[in-house]
């Protein structure tokens, strides 16, 4: 499992239009994604779990990637979540 943490910059928190490019990235990937914000744990590829997590600016996220191509994904979303939140 390859995971790591990232600290909301948005003033806008995590709201629909990053939500929704979280959602379709993390689709992209083969294997089991999950995002963790204040302990509730979802799976980062519905758009609904994210926005159900209310992730405001300055909350950690972790997002926890797992299975065939987990090294890959885990790269993939750090590099979109540092460009989008």
């Amino acid at each position: 499992m390859q995971q790591f943490t990232y600290t909301i910059q948005d003033p806008m928190g995590l709201h629909a239009r990053p939500a929704g490019l979280l959602a379709k990235a993390a689709a992209a990937c083969a294997c089991d994604v999950k995002l963790t914000v204040n302990g509730t744990t979802v799976d980062a590829k519905r758009i609904m779990g994210i926005m159900r997590l209310a992730a405001k600016q300055g909350m950690e996220m972790t997002i926890a990637c797992e299975g065939a191509d987990e090294e890959k994904a885990a790269a993939d979303l750090q590099a979109f979540v540092a460009a989008n939140l």
